[in-house]
């Protein structure tokens, strides 16, 4: 659920209308391929992840011929908009800064927590050193809270600053980080209170492709009134996911 900093509303004026004719030509899927589970690069160098799943069901439900396309996070957005790819499906919360440059479905990932991580229990968040990955809606509540904020292309990156003691905390999804938090054998632990961000993911698109938007829509619609989604999101996210109602 993360989400950009914006600085290229002037891009939302030159965007290509590659869709505005037909949805019959091939619809690309921009995704960042480095955020597990959401979505991330297999073995074989394939798209992989929740997003990957769901994604490929939306295309089939709306009877679209689709393709994975990989992105850096720090121009996800500008290269939707200029034409690279036609929606973005990358862990991208809906929020009203980038509802100004680029349009939303509704959400296929209900809003949910940001946390903290750290190697101690002792570790000040408000006057200490927080790594975030750069231009996310989590570097942006580090940055007023008062911590200084360390920003990382990546968020293997943020995380290895704290194993490395660059940072004392990393703030990113809870999600996110719950598996990283397992693995790490006690090296690494959440601390202070869980923190709600955001108004959950939806798949991105130029505002210009409205017949795009209402297609995808109505199979995110589908995949909730028939479970089928929170399937999904319990199959990558496990039993304690937030699901939809």
């Amino acid at each position: 659920m993360k989400t950009l900093i914006l600085t290229t509303a002037a891009l939302a004026l030159t965007a290509g209308a590659a869709l505005a004719e037909s949805h019959s030509q091939t619809v690309r899927l921009g995704t960042e391929g480095a955020y597990p589970p959401y979505n991330f690069l297999n073995d074989a160098g394939e798209v992989d992840g929740f997003e990957r799943e769901v994604g490929d069901e939306l295309c089939a439900r709306a009877e679209l011929t689709c393709e994975w396309v990989t992105n850096d996070w720090d121009s996800i957005i500008p290269n939707l908009v200029s034409g690279n790819y036609d929606t973005i499906i990358a862990g991208m919360s809906i929020t009203d800064e980038r509802d100004e440059v680029i349009d939303f479905t509704q959400n296929y990932y209900p809003p949910a927590a940001s946390a903290y991580v750290a190697t101690s229990e002792d570790v000040d968040l408000t006057g200490g050193v927080v790594a975030a990955q750069a231009t996310t809606i989590q570097a942006g509540h580090v940055a007023d809270s008062g911590a200084a904020l360390l920003e990382f292309a990546t968020p293997d990156e943020s995380v290895a600053a704290v194993r490395s003691g660059e940072a004392d905390a990393v703030f990113a999804d809870k999600d996110f980080l719950v598996p990283i938090v397992e693995a790490s054998g006690g090296e690494l632990m959440f601390v202070g209170e869980d923190v709600a961000l955001g108004g959950g993911i939806g798949v991105g698109l130029r505002e210009s492709d409205t017949e795009l938007r209402e297609k995808l829509d109505a199979a995110i619609q589908s995949m909730k009134d028939d479970g089928s989604l929170n399937e999904l999101l319990v199959k990558w996210f496990g039993e304690e996911v937030r699901t939809f109602e």
